[in-house]
C-alpha cells in the first residue's frame, strides 16, 4: 500500500514541476539545415549496416528458393534433412527417410545442397 502512495505522490510532484523547456527564446534552437547534417550520417549508417545487407540476403534466399528443383538435397528452418521429390508454386515435396515424405512451404528451407556438393566429414 505504502508503495502505492509513493508512486502516486512522485507523479503529483512531477506534474507540479514547471517546465523549464517553454521558456526558450524564440530562434535559440538549431536550425534545420544542422539537423539533417546531424541526422544524415545517422540515416547512411543504419541502411549501409543494417537495411541493404539484409535486403541482399533476402534476395539471395529467393533466389536459391525459386532454383529448388527435383532430386537437390534441403535443409529446413526445423532442421529436417531431406531430397525434394516434387516442388509446386509455394510447396516442396521432401524425402525425409524411406517411405516417409513431408510437405513444407518453400520459404522454410534454409539451405540447398545440390546432388554434386561433397557431404562434408564429420571430424
Amino acid at each position: 500500500m505504502s508503495a502505492r502512495f509513493l508512486t502516486l505522490g512522485l507523479i503529483a510532484a512531477a506534474l507540479a514541476m514547471p517546465a523549464a523547456a517553454q521558456a526558450a527564446p524564440a530562434g535559440a534552437g538549431p536550425n534545420v539545415l544542422t539537423q539533417i547534417l546531424f541526422f544524415l550520417p545517422l540515416i547512411l549508417i543504419f541502411y549501409f549496416l543494417l537495411i541493404r545487407p539484409q535486403q541482399q540476403r533476402q534476395k539471395k534466399h529467393t533466389e536459391m528458393v525459386n532454383n529448388i528443383k527435383r532430386g537437390d538435397t534441403v535443409i529446413t528452418s526445423g532442421g529436417l534433412i531431406g531430397k525434394v521429390n516434387k516442388v509446386s508454386d509455394n510447396e516442396v515435396s521432401l524425402d525425409i527417410a524411406e517411405n516417409v515424405r513431408v510437405r513444407i512451404i518453400k520459404s522454410m528451407v534454409i539451405e540447398v545442397r545440390n546432388k554434386a556438393e561433397p557431404v562434408p566429414a564429420n571430424d
